[in-house]
């Protein structure tokens, strides 16, 4: 697939910054101070564009913010905030949810903490713990986190989002299988050291996809090309993958449905 000019088919917000030179997107930073005060909404607004991205560094908040950020969520956010082992999980995951809330309070009008959030059928087993999503049309979300990184995407259509540190050479070799043969034919191709962060820019490609899909890896990823090359390849018509520019040590990649 052609690689669209960048500000065309997927917009970045109004405040983000400019593209990058590659036609990477670039998403918005969020500032995260004084949620608490930002709680209440002043009124609703219109999507900019076929898609927001926003992007929020977990290290680089302060431990005011991060209390204001778990007073944000609701009882079962925070009963999945304690189930994380180590602090740095469970703190991007509590920003995480919190981004979400706040982007989606000031996109609707309403109270970050009174969100009319509820949880998908899980694409597996059907039951009432799948994906996050609103009791009201025309707004789709996806959300991810890694290590210190958390991301945001905001689109009137299905939209999928990932971001992940990059895979270590152990978790290459052991997840093969994840690769359709055409991807794993590319990486064979690549010197040793090359491979990790192909792999990685392949694995948050078909993650954004699987996302936005609404299977996440209930689907083999291994049945779809998205490449393991500069630029993404579309898995299947009527969608369009891009790389999102992120901090060393990490990839990630945008998932957007384009009927």
């Amino acid at each position: 697939m052609s690689e669209p000019r960048a500000g065309r088919l997927l917009d970045p917000p109004a405040h983000a910054p400019p593209p990058a030179p590659s036609g990477l997107l670039c998403p918005a930073v969020l500032d995260l101070s004084g949620l608490r005060h930002r709680a209440r909404a002043p009124g609703p607004r219109v999507l900019r564009g076929p898609l927001e991205l926003y992007l929020a560094h977990v290290g680089a908040l302060d431990e005011r913010t991060l209390r204001d950020a778990r007073e944000l969520l609701d009882a079962e956010e925070r009963d999945r905030a304690r189930a994380f082992r180590h602090d740095r999980d469970r703190d991007a995951y509590v920003v995480a949810h919190a981004a979400l809330r706040d982007v989606l309070s000031a996109l609707l009008g309403v109270p970050a903490d009174a969100l009319p959030l509820t949880r998908e059928p899980c694409a597996g087993c059907g039951g009432p713990h799948g994906r996050p999503a609103l009791r009201m049309p025309g707004v789709h979300f996806s959300l991810s986190h890694s290590g210190g990184l958390v991301m945001v995407a905001l689109a009137p259509a299905p939209v999928g989002v990932d971001v992940e540190g990059l895979a270590t050479m152990r978790a290459v070799l052991g997840a093969q299988s994840a690769l359709h043969l055409a991807e794993a034919d590319e990486l064979a191709a690549l010197p040793a050291h090359e491979r990790p962060a192909a792999f990685t820019r392949a694995w948050v490609r078909k993650e954004a996809y699987l996302k936005g899909l609404g299977t996440g890896l209930v689907r083999d990823p291994a049945l779809d090309y998205v490449g393991t090359g500069p630029l993404p390849t579309a898995p299947a018509p009527g969608w369009t993958v891009r790389d999102v520019p992120v901090p060393a040590g990490y990839a990630a990649a945008v998932a957007l449905h384009t009927p």
